[in-house]
Order: structure tokens, then C-alpha cells, then sequence
């Protein structure tokens, strides 16, 4: 590396006697006598010194002139008499209204230079031109004033032009320009030159070049309006009120004859009339033999004097400060397609690409019915405009805009002082370039009204250009009022919240009859503010997908431009209901998981002893007779099933993830959330892609999540289940097989039960017996299976009644073994007879109830009526008698994921869409899902299966 490395020099670094080797890019020393040219890559002569020879660089030769001799010729190679004084650098100098002569006509070097006036007189009317080498024709001005090339006084010297004391000049203008972010106010080299030779030139000859000089310095000091200064815009005001006389141009009013059109005027209220009055003549449609998606904008450029440059089409990045590909740029102008562009630019590249300014006067171009071509005016919000010098309120009232028409990108011209060769003090750039394109309302055709450009400007105060640099934006954006949508969602939201409320009185109603009680506690309103948590989830879901597929299909498959995206700040009001959703969801699905992991549950085992065995009694030394042992096999079995089934789910969730994710990035479906008109799935790698809306891609993916999730319950329900697994049924018919079966208590005094007594009488037999009562099952040779006789019906919701509850809770308290100080003080072995004992009275006890046995906690089976169904709550209180509802299906999975699918789904929906949203990365959000979703389960799974052992009596080492 050191063999390739060299100091960095530039040419400022070399001092006056060395010069800048362009070959070695280091400094060189000059000869004697010479010194730095002044563009500092080669030498020059000292001042009384003449070249002898010159081969550029350093090669040259200086010689020292005589005494008598001690000027040098401009061309530096002869030294010549000069009798009127030298210059600093050593050559001859005339009077401001003398030529110098160094040569006769024929190039004859003359010894003593000559300083020749120019004659002014009549017929030659000669003055000297800007170097001061030639007589030229000097200004009409002088000589129409004074008929010659002399302004004597009492005639006023303007900027290079001759005023008549006798004509009514504009006021004494003031060559200051202000900048206000920086609290700074500079006198303008440039606004001190031509100031006020434009304004006098505009206002006696209507000079077209002088009028739009004023307007461009009117417009270099933010469009000023104050009447009562004489700045640039004063001056510029002056004359237009006073020259009305002449008429306006193309029959708009604010557009004066001879001048620039600079305002839209100051009357409270034109600037909603000029931007929403009139539409533009143009119909854009995004599909069809009619489709038109371009935006043909053009600007009439000016420089800084005056001159009119040319039109320029704005394809091509006219306006973007930003560098870009051609075809990124010329997307700026494609109808419907947001545009966005953002970057830092080095104030040494601002000063080096635009060291002149340019003005622009915008319009959109369109064809009239007769084929021609016309102009619509294009206006201007400037945001640094000053207005009675203070900035103007731009708010989001409208009345209080102040429209302009002409604009630059950067100034670097008026804040130079003193010297316009040298760098400015202060720069001022465009930092902030938006063209809004406004839908008519109700409208259905594509009509717009007229673009807005509002541009936004930073002033910079130069210091060290090559470390300074401004961050700069040019955007695109296209709206509508959004006023209608936002009261139909505050509609929709409304009378669904008002639902919610209802839906949720009943489910805290069918709640306060489950638990069995009858008063209006604390603990009622908790639970009624938990569930409206979860329906009001619900509903800011359903406004939220509703919203995002409603702009998905009508922005992206309209012909006829009818709707355009909300723009991203009109979005927050969105990302506000997806974000309460979200929340509120997340707190049901806790709520739901608690609940789930606190549930009642008990295996009745129905199995009875075959025979008796010999049993010696410890400590008697006999031996006694004995029931036979029930194994516990079954139970563990059983136990282990209802284990593995507790986070069983209609849809597979990993291949949900991958799905979503696969037709989103593989498939391409998340470029139909991209801000622009185009439905395809694809992009070329070369194209402009607009930025990302979030209401598209909430709608997009949350579409997608739908859509699959939908596919597979169909899938599962339909084909699966039905011909591969089904293991909630197949839960229900293992405790058939086995004899056992599952009393579910989800509150106080409701639950489920599934019945799973076998007809066979027993289950705890040889395979040769097992397979016998199945095939005698299966060719109806024994009883049905049903709870009630002569029916199949296994599954039950159940109401029971406040005595069974009780005499329920007096069993489990010992089944639990964690309450009341006998467990301190019993040994473990104690202990687990205790908790032996329970269990077995459990068994008893709910084997009784459902033989009917205790006549005082009896129960009846009955239907539910298709109204409680609906609901979801019971209408009858099981005051004397528990009631067993016949159930259709299999609801006990409403204590297992199985049953609340639709909560898992909308959970995993919103927090995939919060992910992505705060990411803006469909990949990051599918990983953290998956990731929830494993922990949850893991969760689910792991208290699910302490919660069984604790209330089943079965050891957890056997829950594999």
C-alpha cells in the first residue's frame, strides 16, 4: 500500500511561488522571478518582468524589463513605456473611459503604450467595452438621454444604463436579500449591479429581458410581498400596480403584459378557488384502449439576466437534485405511481452543477378537442414565502396559501458580496420538491384537479464546501379527500362497538350463570371488560382487513381512475385501529390461554375388578381375599392423549407461514402493495418501485393469511379428517375403547363430558378379546355407545348444579394436595394415600353421578334450544338437577386450540401484520411468527400438562 500511496495537494496548498504539476499532482517550485499564475498550474513573470520563453509548467524564461522600460505588454512577452501608471500585476492602465493601445494596426508593438478615448459624439457614439480593449457602440439608454455616451449628472447611472432625471423612475431600491433561517441579510454583488437598472429599464421601456431580471431577483428573495419595502419584490409590485394600463396576457388576470407571472394574487380564499374550481381537461384511465398514465409536464426556463432559455420537458430528472437511472426518473410522471426520492448532495457538487441559477415556470401539457396543444399553469406553494415579514401560515387551511408560479432549484448567485467571482456566502436549495395530484371528488372518470407543487428551501451558509452537504427529497404524491371514508369507518366503528357491547352483556350474562352466581361483583366487570377486549378486537379487525382489501381491489383493478391511495400521513389513523386491534387481541389470547390452563378435568375410570386375589395383610400375618387391581395404564393412556391433542389445530401453522411467505416474495403478490397504478406481480429489476403502502400491504397479506387459512380447514375438515386423521374424534373413541371417561369443568358450574364407558362391560383385556368386541361392534351385535340408551350421542356440555359443585370441591381439595396444613405435617407417604384415597372417591363419586345414583345431585339430558346455540349461553339454572346438553359436534375443543381457531388465526394475522409494518420486511415478520407461535405452544403444552397431573392425579413422568 505504501508503494502506491502519494500526499493529496491541491492547487490553493502551493503558495505564490510554486505552481500545481498537473502530471505529478503535487506542488513544483517556480524559477526565478516567477511566480503562480492564477490558475495555478503553471508560472508566471513577477510584475517588471517579461517572458523569454514559455513551454508551460515551470519551463519558462523571465527577463527583466528596463528602467526606462518598466511596464509589461498584456500578452506578457514585451516590455513597453506605460505613461498613465501600472497595475498591480505589472501591465499598463488607462482611465475608466480610455482604451490602451500597445500595437499599431498592422501588430507593430509600439514603445510607449497609448490610452486612446473612445469617441461618444454623434454618429459613433463608441465607449469601451468590458476589458477596456475596444470602442464599441455604448448603450441605446445613453444616447437617448444624452446624446452620447456620457450619463452626466443631472441624468442617473443605473446598473449600466442612463435614466433622465426629467422620467418618473420606480423608488430607490434596496439591494438586500434575507435569510431567514439563518437570521442573516446580505447585500447582493448581484442585486447591487442590476437591481435597480431592471426595475427602471422594466418600468420606462417595458425591456421584456429587464422585467423577468426583476421577477427572477423578486423570486431569489422568496416572492417577498410587503408593499411598503423597496426590495426586488417591492420594486416588482410597484410596477405591477402601476401598469395595468397594458393590459394582461392570455386573459388570466394575475399575468401582466411585459412582466413574469409571479403570484396568484393575495385575496383571502383564491387559492382554494384557483385548486379546486376547474378540474383539468384530462380523463387518466390505468387500463384499456384508452389507458393514459402519463403526467407531461414542462417548464419555461429563464436565466438569471432575463433570458429565456428554452422549454424543457421535466422527464429526465429536471427537477430531481438526486442522481437516478433515466427510467427511475421518467417514473416521477407515470399517473398513479407515488414517487419518492431522497439523498445528501456535497455543497462542492451544488456550487460546481448550478453555479448559475435557472427559473422555471411550470405547466401541464394536454391536447384540446381540436387537436391542439395547450398549457395549464402549474402553481407554487412556497413554503419560505414571506409575507409582511413574517412566514405565512401554511397550515392545512387552504385559505391561507399563498399561490406563486416561478421557482428555482438552487440559488448560489445572490448571496455573494462584494465580488461575483468569488464563492457566495450563503447558498439557498430546494431541499423539499412535492407535485400533488388531487382526485376530483365523487368522481369516476379520472378527473384531477390541477397539480400543486409545493417546494420547501434550506438555507446554507458556505463554509467548507467539500465536508457541507444538504439532504434533499423530490417526491410524487397523488391524494383525494379522504374526509368520506374516515366518517364511514367512524360509522362502521360505531355501530360494531355498539354490537360488541351487546354480544359482550350476553357472554358475561351466560358467564355469570356458569360460575353460578347472581350478583354484580368486581369480578363481573373484569370479565365483561374482557370479553368487549376481545369483541372489540373483532371489530377493529374486520374494519381493518375491510379497509385494506377495499383499496387492494378498487385502486388496483380500477379502469377509470376513481380512487387514489391515502397518502402515509393519512394512513396513521389505519396503523391506529391496526395497532388497538393488535393490543386488544393479545390481551383475549392471554386471557384465553390462562383459562385454558386452569381448567377441571378428571378421568372417570369405569373399569371393575375381575375376581378377587390373595393378599397378605402387613401385621397381622394372614393372608385375606381381595378385589383384583384396575390397571392405570389406561388412564396414563388416555391422559397422554388428551395431552398431545391440547395444542391440535384446524390448519397446519408452519405451513401456513411458508405459504403466505412463498406467494408474497416467491410469487410476487407483495408488489401489489407498491403506490403506483401497475396489478402485475412482477417488476423488471430496472424499473422505479414506488414505496410501500401500509394499508396494501396489511390488505395483501392479511388477504393472503385468509385465503390459505381458509384452504386449509376446507382441506382438513373435508379431506383429512375424514379420510386420514381425525384425533379429536378419535380421542372420543379411545375413551370408549378404554372405559374411560373425561369430566371437563371450564367454570364454577359448566363444563363438558365426554362419555366413554364401553358397551363391552370392561376393557382391561387380551388383544384376542379386544379384537372380538370390536368386530361385534362393528356388526351391531351390542349396545350403542350413547350416554342414554339406544343413542350414540358421547359428548355433553354440562350445567351442574351448586350442591355437585360443592361436594365436587370438597373431594378435589385432597385430590390437589395443596391445600391445608395436613400436607405440612403428613410424611409423603401419608400423603399419597391421602391423595390415593381421593382420587379413588373422585372416580366413585362421578361414576355414581352419572349412574344416577345420588338422587339429590341427579342430572337430565336435554337438547338446546337453537337460540342458546346462537348465544352460546344456557337459558335454564341446574337449581335441583344438573343438565347434560346433547352436543352435535365436539365442543369440549373449546378448551383445547382446536376450538379456537379463529382467535389463534386473527392473533398470528395482526401480529404478523404489526411485525411487518414496523419492519417493512415480510421475511423478518414471518420468522418472529413462527417463533410466537412455537413459544406459545410450548407454553400451551408445558403448563397444559402440569395442570393435568395436578388435577387428575396422573404422575406427569408419564405424560411422554
Amino acid at each position: 500500500a505504501h508503494g502506491f500511496s502519494l500526499p493529496l495537494q491541491r492547487p490553493a496548498d502551493c503558495g505564490d511561488g510554486r505552481y500545481f504539476d498537473v502530471s505529478r499532482l503535487a506542488c513544483g517550485p517556480c524559477g526565478p522571478h516567477q511566480r503562480q499564475s492564477a490558475g495555478g498550474s503553471s508560472c508566471v513573470c513577477q510584475p517588471g518582468y517579461r517572458m523569454v520563453s514559455s513551454k508551460g509548467g515551470s519551463s519558462i524564461i523571465c527577463e527583466k524589463c528596463p528602467e526606462n522600460m518598466s511596464g509589461v505588454t498584456q500578452d506578457g512577452w514585451n516590455c513597453i513605456i506605460c505613461p498613465k501608471g501600472l497595475t498591480s500585476d505589472g501591465k499598463c492602465k488607462c482611465p475608466n473611459n480610455e482604451i490602451l493601445v500597445e500595437r499599431s494596426i498592422d501588430g507593430i508593438l509600439l514603445d510607449e503604450a497609448l490610452c486612446r478615448r473612445c469617441n461618444g459624439s454623434k454618429q459613433s457614439f463608441s465607449a469601451p467595452d468590458a476589458s477596456g480593449n475596444r470602442c464599441v457602440r455604448c448603450d441605446q439608454t445613453f444616447i437617448n438621454v444624452s446624446k452620447s455616451c456620457d450619463c452626466r449628472s443631472p441624468n442617473i447611472l443605473a446598473g449600466g444604463l442612463c435614466f433622465s432625471a426629467s422620467e418618473s423612475l420606480p423608488p430607490k431600491g434596496v439591494a438586500a436579500v434575507r435569510f431567514g433561517q439563518l437570521g442573516v441579510t446580505l447585500t447582493s454583488a448581484w442585486f447591487l449591479k442590476n437591481l435597480q437598472s431592471s426595475a427602471s429599464a422594466c418600468w420606462l421601456y417595458s425591456n421584456l429581458t429587464a422585467c423577468q431580471a426583476l421577477g427572477n431577483m423578486c423570486v431569489m428573495n422568496m416572492n417577498s410581498f410587503s408593499s411598503s419595502s423597496t426590495d426586488a419584490c417591492g420594486l416588482f409590485q410597484y410596477i405591477y400596480v402601476n401598469t395595468a394600463r397594458l393590459g394582461i396576457v392570455h386573459s388570466i388576470a394575475f399575468w401582466r403584459r411585459n412582466l413574469p407571472w409571479l403570484y396568484y394574487g393575495d385575496r383571502p380564499g383564491l387559492a382554494s378557488q384557483v385548486l379546486e374550481t376547474n378540474h383539468f381537461p384530462t380523463i387518466f384511465s390505468f387500463k384499456g384502449t384508452d389507458k393514459d398514465v402519463k403526467l407531461r409536464f414542462i417548464a419555461a426556463s429563464f436565466d438569471a439576466a432575463g433570458n429565456f432559455l428554452k422549454w424543457q420537458n421535466l422527464e429526465g430528472g429536471v427537477l430531481q437534485l438526486c442522481p437516478d437511472t433515466q427510467t427511475k426518473l421518467n417514473a416521477a410522471y407515470a399517473f398513479g405511481t407515488t414517487y419518492q426520492q431522497r439523498c445528501k448532495i456535497s455543497v462542492s457538487k451544488i456550487l460546481l452543477d448550478f453555479a448559475n441559477p435557472i427559473f422555471y415556470d411550470l405547466f401541464l401539457e394536454y391536447n384540446g378537442d381540436n387537436g391542439q396543444q395547450y398549457l395549464w399553469a402549474v402553481p407554487v406553494l412556497n413554503l419560505n414565502l414571506q409575507y409582511n415579514e413574517m412566514s405565512v401560515n401554511q397550515g392545512s387551511n387552504m385559505n391561507n396559501w399563498l399561490l406563486t408560479r416561478r421557482f428555482f432549484l438552487v440559488d448560489a448567485l445572490s448571496g455573494k458580496e462584494n465580488d461575483l467571482r468569488k464563492l457566495p456566502r450563503v447558498i439557498r436549495v430546494a431541499s423539499k420538491i412535492t407535485i400533488s395530484i388531487r382526485l376530483v371528488s365523487q368522481t369516476q372518470r379520472g378527473a384531477i384537479y390541477p397539480p400543486l407543487l409545493t417546494i420547501a428551501y434550506t438555507d446554507v451558509l458556505v463554509q467548507n464546501p467539500e465536508t457541507q452537504s444538504v439532504m434533499v427529497s423530490f417526491s410524487v404524491n397523488y391524494e383525494m379527500n379522504q374526509s368520506e371514508a374516515r366518517i364511514q369507518t367512524d360509522i362502521t366503528l360505531g355501530v360494531l362497538g355498539g354490537l360488541a357491547v351487546l354480544w359482550s352483556l350476553l357472554k358475561t350474562a351466560g358467564w355469570k350463570r356458569r360460575t353460578g352466581s347472581s350478583i354484580i361483583d368486581l369480578q363481573t366487570v373484569l370479565k365483561f371488560v374482557l370479553f368487549y377486549t376481545g369483541d372489540l378486537a373483532n371489530v377493529f379487525f374486520i374494519i381493518t382487513v375491510g379497509t385494506g382489501i377495499y383499496w387492494l381491489v378498487f385502486f388496483k383493478a380500477q379502469q377509470f381512475v376513481s380512487v387514489l391511495l391515502p397518502l402515509p400521513s393519512q394512513e396513521e389513523g389505519f396503523v391506529t385501529y391496526l395497532a388497538c386491534a393488535f393490543s386488544l387481541k393479545a390481551l383475549q389470547f392471554l386471557q384465553l390461554l390462562v383459562s385454558q390452563l386452569t381448567i377441571d378435568i378428571f378421568f372417570v375410570d369405569w373399569e371393575r375388578p375381575k375376581g378377587k386375589v390373595l393378599k397378605a395383610v402387613e401385621g397381622e400375618g394372614v393372608i385375606k381375599s381381595a378385589a383384583a387391581p384396575v390397571s392405570i395404564w389406561r388412564t396414563y393412556f388416555v391422559a397422554n392423549e388428551w395431552n398431545e391433542i391440547q395444542t391440535v389445530r384446524k390448519i397446519n401453522p408452519l405451513f401456513q407461514v411458508l405459504a403466505v411467505l412463498f406467494f408474497l416474495e416467491v410469487v410476487g403478490f407483495s408488489n401489489l402493495a407498491l403506490m403506483d397504478s401497475s396489478s402485475s406481480l412482477t417488476r423488471s429489476s430496472e424499473s422505479y418501485i414506488a414505496p410501500w403502502s401500509r394499508i396494501l400491504r396489511f390488505g395483501v397479506s392479511a388477504a393472503l393469511w385468509l385465503a390459505i387459512a381458509f384452504l386449509q380447514v376446507i382441506f382438513f375438515s373435508v379431506f383429512y379428517e375424514r379420510f386420514i386423521e381425525d384425533k379429536i374424534s378419535q380421542f372420543v373413541d379411545l375413551c370408549c375403547v378404554s372405559n374411560i371417561s373425561v369430566f371437563l369443568l371450564s367454570h364454577s358450574c359448566f363444563g363438558y363430558y365426554i362419555h366413554g364407558r364401553s358397551v363391552h362391560g370392561h376393557a382391561d383385556t387380551n388383544m384376542e378379546e379386544m379384537n372380538m368386541n370390536l368386530k361385534r361392534e362393528a356388526e351391531n351385535l351390542c349396545s350403542q355407545r350413547g350416554l342414554v340408551p339406544n343413542t350414540d350421542g358421547q359428548t355433553f356440555q354440562i350445567s351442574i348444579s351448586r350442591k355437585m359443585r360443592l361436594h365436587y370441591d370438597r373431594i378435589h381439595e385432597t385430590l390437589t394436595r395443596k391445600r391445608g396444613p395436613a400436607r405440612l405435617l403428613d410424611s409423603s407417604a401419608n400423603t399419597f394415600e391421602q391423595s390415593t384415597r381421593a382420587y379413588n372417591t373422585m372416580n366413585k363419586f362421578l361414576s355414581s353421578f352419572i349412574d344416577h345414583v345420588h338422587k339429590e345431585m341427579d342430572y337430565i339430558v336435554k337438547d338446546k334450544l337453537l337460540l342458546e346455540r346462537i348465544l352460546g349461553m344456557e337459558f335454564m339454572e341446574p337449581i335441583e338437577k344438573s343438565i347434560f346438553y346433547n352436543d352435535e359436534g365436539h365442543s369440549f375443543s373449546d378448551v383445547l386450540y382446536y376450538g379456537n381457531e379463529t382467535t389463534l388465526l386473527i392473533f398470528e394475522i395482526l401480529f404478523f401484520s404489526v411485525v411487518d409494518l414496523a419492519s417493512q420486511s415480510f421475511v423478518l415478520a414471518a420468522i418472529l411468527t413462527y417463533l410466537q407461535q412455537e413459544i406459545f405452544r410450548f407454553i400451551r403444552n408445558t403448563l397444559g400438562q402440569k395442570n393435568l397431573a395436578s388435577k387428575t392425579l396422573v404422575d406427569e413422568r408419564f405424560l411422554i
